[in-house]
């Protein structure tokens, strides 16, 4: 399979992006996935990328954008960091790659048995961890009142903060990025949100 160009890249609609997501997923779940020469992707995306897609997901290294989704070289930009949540650097990364290089489907992915989440849930300290876990624990704060057992041992409380915390990124996505909020709106964008299960490969996208 060759790499994306500028002018496949055109042809791929917000909706169609999801949908090759989709189907990435499915390949890799049933074990299926594309027979692709990485190395002859790398020739041919040396002069540019044009990729059709842009990942939000957790440094988690069973949570790998490319492999979970069953793409190669110059198809996704893969931003990464514990926890899969939004600031301002993060936010400047998803415009240059969705408005300037024109991918066509941004994904916040959590996934289950988030350590991330659990250690914010657990109000884990830890040099600077402590200040990365703390953007995650608004969420935990607005869940856990719910929930009589407290911390990472209550897997119903954990997989809660993580659905809300996809959620709430993509809440601030679009409140603290114009840019991607407007491309949404004039359709030239879907901003989608996603769960990835550690335990089958698959994710879901439904509900997000």
């Amino acid at each position: 399979m060759n790499a994306q160009t500028v002018e496949t890249q055109a042809q791929i609609t917000p909706a169609k992006a999801l949908e090759l997501l989709k189907e990435g997923n499915l390949r890799f779940v049933e074990n299926k996935k594309v027979d692709r020469d990485l190395l002859g992707q790398v020739a041919q995306t040396k002069s540019g990328q044009f990729p059709f897609a842009t990942v939000l997901h957790c440094i988690d290294s069973r949570v790998s954008a490319e492999l979970i989704f069953d793409q190669g070289i110059g198809d996704l930009f893969s931003i990464r960091i514990a926890g899969n949540f939004v600031n301002e650097d993060i936010l400047g990364s998803m415009e240059f790659a969705c408005k300037l290089a024109g991918t066509k489907v941004l994904v916040v992915l959590g996934h289950t048995h988030c350590g991330a989440v659990k250690g914010a849930c657990d109000r884990a300290e830890l040099g600077n961890l402590t200040g990365m876990l703390s953007k995650i624990t608004p969420v935990v704060d607005a869940v856990e009142v719910n929930y009589e057992q407290k911390g990472s041992s209550n897997k119903e409380l954990v997989q809660e903060v993580a659905n809300h915390n996809v959620k709430r990124a993509i809440e601030q996505i679009i409140e603290h990025s114009p840019v991607l909020a407007g491309m949404e709106d004039n359709g030239e964008l879907l901003i989608q949100g996603g769960m990835y299960d550690i335990e089958t490969g698959k994710v879901t996208f439904e509900g997000y």
